[in-house]
């Protein structure tokens, strides 16, 4: 009977300030859906208007080394923020040392043949390239192997002036598996592609920007910053049509001339049945700010 009269006033008495708020969620867990906390991640909301998700890896002791459970949380992450009407838009991030310095290797050492193919090792990362909603890497310090991968599966990348970008797989005596001889070949070009994985060499920011592979590079303390402010201008945009041109983009990328032009067609007629289409050319012909439904 105690107990349950406790129960019963500590609402009221919390509310008088008697007795200590409850304490605030793990940390990494801000803005999250409901589950257990991060341990290699802090995720929260940001900006402006809180529609822009943020996601620091943070395994600083192995330079965030991509080990097989911070994909794991990595992927959960994403699909909370893929289901959050709130966010539209999403930046991934590091430290100011490592975006990430690769896959973790100590993991791989051991593995063989049998079990990389019986359980498709590495292919729970492409989770990354399929997220509807547009990903901006935020690449200060090393993006070497994996982290270079897990960097050109984003949308956008935007560099610290002292980012490294390689993969240096060929060092170890393998390659990349996730993706690195082929998005680093079509963003860079068949020559400075194989030079990069033939040799382990790698580019500083500014000539990963001149080959195409960065967008745009900062300084290291503004980098965060710019690539959050990008995400807001994204996230003010339709989210509807946001992803078609997502989409649209990426089949240029992936497909031929002919089914690229055929894909962009087919998303163009389809903006034509949204409000939002509708929204943006009459405020645009009535001279005013579009007010997006889903914004």
């Amino acid at each position: 009977m105690a107990a349950a009269l406790r129960a019963l006033l500590r609402p009221a008495a919390r509310s008088r300030g008697l007795l200590a708020p409850p304490p605030p969620p793990p940390r990494g867990a801000r803005g999250c859906s409901a589950g257990p906390p991060f341990q290699y991640l802090v995720v929260e909301k940001t900006g402006a208007r809180r529609n822009v998700g943020l996601i620091r890896l943070e395994r600083p002791q192995a330079l965030n080394a991509l080990c097989e459970g911070l994909m794991a949380e990595l992927r959960r992450a994403l699909e909370a923020m893929e289901g959050d009407p709130q966010v539209g838009a999403i930046v991934i991030t590091g430290s100011q040392k490592a975006f990430a310095a690769g896959a973790d290797i100590k993991e791989m050492q051991d593995k063989t043949f049998q079990e990389c193919y019986s359980s498709s090792f590495l292919a729970g990362w492409d989770k990354v390239a399929t997220v509807r909603k547009p990903i901006i890497a935020a690449v200060n310090g090393y993006a070497l192997g994996g982290g270079c991968e897990l960097a050109m599966m984003c949308d956008i990348i935007y560099a610290g002036e002292k980012a490294q970008f390689g993969q240096p797989e060929i060092l170890l005596g393998t390659i990349p598996g996730a993706g690195g001889t082929q998005r680093l070949t079509r963003a860079v070009g068949k020559s400075l592609a194989m030079e990069m994985v033939l040799t382990g060499d790698r580019i500083s920011a500014k000539e990963a920007k001149e080959a195409g592979l960065v967008s745009k590079v900062f300084p290291v303390e503004k980098l965060l910053d710019a690539a959050i402010a990008c995400a807001e201008k994204i996230a003010s945009n339709s989210k509807l049509v946001t992803a078609m041109a997502k989409e649209s983009v990426n089949a240029a990328f992936e497909t031929t001339l002919a089914e690229g032009t055929r894909t962009e067609k087919r998303l163009f007629y389809t903006t034509f049945a949204t409000a939002d289409r509708k929204e943006g050319m009459t405020a645009f012909v009535e001279k005013r700010k579009a007010n997006f439904t889903d914004n």
